[in-house]
């Protein structure tokens, strides 16, 4: 159990890098993504070759799926769009209100019952992302992306839920990963259109010279192995022996884990408004109301890892 539960929060730290990589990263949000589609789609596909786990998917899920990766990658353009236009902070304090979000959409895609007190959470988290933009409208932009991100995160969540129990994750994964990366490879001319003067060519100094700290490649290649890849494989790992109480909660650490490393690497809370921090207390609360709501037993999700597609 102990090994499980360090397993899982190992996961939980690494998705909580992806904030602080993104940021490392020169690259514009939409090469960003597609790059690290592509990588984590092929390493995927390698660990299935290697371990014989293909499994055939129905047309209609596949269909599901495809949708799926392309909201993914929709997701992580705002996510990481968010971080260039602002920095990580904001980015993953409004990529937590998704867990608000995906309550409130899910009674409406799976035709169940509504709860006013989920109303009431999702007003209080939108409450608390006004007073973010009321104190950094300078990051307007920024908080716009992250709040896109976060309802299309919830949106993929509840997608996810109709065939999490269908097939392995790391089926799962690749599909979505890999259509996520036709989606956007679909629509980079445009990005190109717009904005002529993106680079598609990730920076790579050398690792051995003074600046080996701005080689997007390393970065890129950590961001797909380490934070999606192992931690994926983490968190299904520990999933096996804890309990849904455990796992949800670990899950909904993850931004607090994020914009404490962004602290640490960037200095950010240096950059930032009081107000923030008010607007980011709002927001937490709703987190942990929402986080002690399915922690109930009659709203516990022993797939919650799955549906939410575990990953970030």
């Amino acid at each position: 159990m102990k090994r499980s539960l360090i397993q899982m929060h190992l996961a939980v730290l690494l998705w909580g890098f992806t904030g602080v990589l993104g940021r490392a990263i020169s690259l514009d949000a939409p090469v960003l993504v597609w790059y690290r589609m592509l990588l984590t789609a092929l390493i995927m596909a390698a660990l299935l070759f290697y371990r014989k786990q293909w499994v055939k998917i129905a047309p209609k899920d596949m269909v599901q799926l495809c949708l799926i990766g392309c909201l993914f990658a929709l997701h992580w353009v705002g996510f990481y769009g968010a971080i260039k236009f602002a920095n990580a902070s904001i980015a993953l304090v409004c990529l937590s209100t998704a867990s608000v979000f995906t309550s409130l959409l899910d009674p409406w895609v799976n035709k169940g019952k509504r709860d006013p007190f989920e109303i009431l959470l999702g007003l209080l988290a939108l409450s608390g992302v006004y007073f973010i933009y009321h104190f950094q409208q300078f990051y307007g932009l920024g908080i716009l992306f992250g709040v896109i991100a976060a309802v299309l995160s919830s949106v993929f969540t509840v997608l996810n839920k109709r065939i999490a129990h269908k097939y392995p994750s790391r089926t799962l994964v690749f599909y979505e990963m890999a259509t996520g990366w036709v989606f956007i490879s679909i629509l980079m001319p445009m990005q190109f259109f717009l904005f002529p003067q993106t680079n598609f060519i990730p920076h790579s100094d050398s690792l051995m010279g003074p600046s080996w700290f701005h080689n997007d490649w390393l970065w890129l290649i950590i961001l797909s192995l380490c934070c999606t890849v192992w931690a994926q494989s983490l968190s299904l790992t520990a999933l096996k022996k804890l309990s849904s109480f455990t796992v949800t909660l670990s899950v909904n650490l993850e931004p607090v884990y994020g914009i404490l490393l962004a602290f640490l690497f960037y200095h950010e809370n240096q950059q930032l408004h009081p107000g923030f921090f008010m607007g980011m207390g709002l927001i937490l609360l709703s987190v942990i109301l929402q986080t002690i709501r399915l922690l109930r037993s009659k709203f516990a999700a022993p797939s919650y890892l799955e549906e939410k597609g575990g990953i970030d």
